[in-house]
C-alpha cells in the first residue's frame, strides 16, 4: 500500500510534468493526499485527467462569480479550485455559488474543503446528485460511495452555511445545570489529595 507521503510527492511531480507551476503542483499533491486519506479516489481521477488533458482544452476560470457558465469548454478543476481558494473571503458573501461543467469535479472538492477551514464555516457542496458536507477541512460527510472516475460535474452548487449550534438552548441549560454539581468548595483534605507537589516543594 502506498504511503500518504508517496501519494503527495508523486501527485505533485506529475502535476508539474503536466504543465502546472510548482506552487499549484504542491496544492494538487496535498489535495490528492487528502482524498486518498478519506477513501475518495484522488489518484484515479488525477491520472485520467492528465491523460486526456494533452488532447483536450479546458477553460481556466480566473474571476469567480455567483453563476459560472461556459457553453463550449469544461472548466479545469485545478485552476477553478486554486482561484476559488484565493477568492473565498469575498465569495462567501454571495452565500451560494453555481458552476456549470467542471471537469473531474472530485479534483475540485479538496479546494472547497480547505476553503471551509479558511473562512471558519461549513460548506455544502452538491455535484449533480451527490452531496458533500465539508467540515473545516477536518472531515467530509457524503452520500458518494463510488470509488471510480467522475469525468464531469454538470451542475455544482456551493453553499456557505451559518455557524449554529446543533442543540436547543434548553438542552444546553439542562446540561449546564448538571455541570454545576461539580462546583464544591475545596478543603484541606482535597488540597492534600490533589495531584502534583504537596505543601512542601521537596515532597
Amino acid at each position: 500500500m502506498k504511503s500518504l507521503s508517496e501519494i503527495d510527492m508523486v501527485s505533485k511531480r506529475a502535476s508539474r510534468a503536466a504543465g502546472f507551476d510548482w506552487g499549484i503542483a504542491e496544492e494538487v499533491g496535498k489535495n490528492t493526499r487528502m482524498l486518498e486519506m478519506l477513501g475518495i479516489s484522488g489518484i484515479k481521477n488525477l491520472n485520467y485527467y492528465f491523460k486526456i488533458r494533452y488532447g483536450k482544452k479546458f477553460e481556466s476560470i480566473k474571476l469567480i462569480g455567483k453563476e459560472n457558465k461556459k457553453t463550449q469548454l469544461e472548466y479545469c478543476p485545478i485552476i477553478a479550485g486554486v482561484n476559488f481558494l484565493d477568492q473565498v473571503r469575498s465569495l462567501e458573501n454571495l452565500n451560494e455559488i453555481k458552476f456549470h461543467n467542471i471537469a473531474f469535479p472530485i479534483l475540485f472538492l479538496p479546494f472547497i474543503s480547505r476553503a471551509s477551514e479558511i473562512i471558519g464555516k461549513k460548506i455544502h457542496l452538491k455535484i449533480d446528485n451527490r452531496d458533500f458536507l465539508l467540515n473545516y477541512n477536518n472531515s467530509i460527510y457524503s452520500n458518494y460511495l463510488n470509488d471510480g472516475i467522475t469525468t464531469i460535474g454538470n451542475i455544482i452548487v456551493i453553499k456557505f452555511l451559518d455557524n449554529i449550534d446543533s442543540f436547543r438552548e434548553n438542552e444546553w441549560k439542562e446540561l449546564y445545570k448538571l455541570s454545576e454539581n461539580t462546583f464544591v468548595e475545596e478543603n484541606d483534605s482535597l488540597k492534600k489529595g490533589a495531584a502534583g507537589a504537596g505543601l512542601n516543594d521537596n515532597d
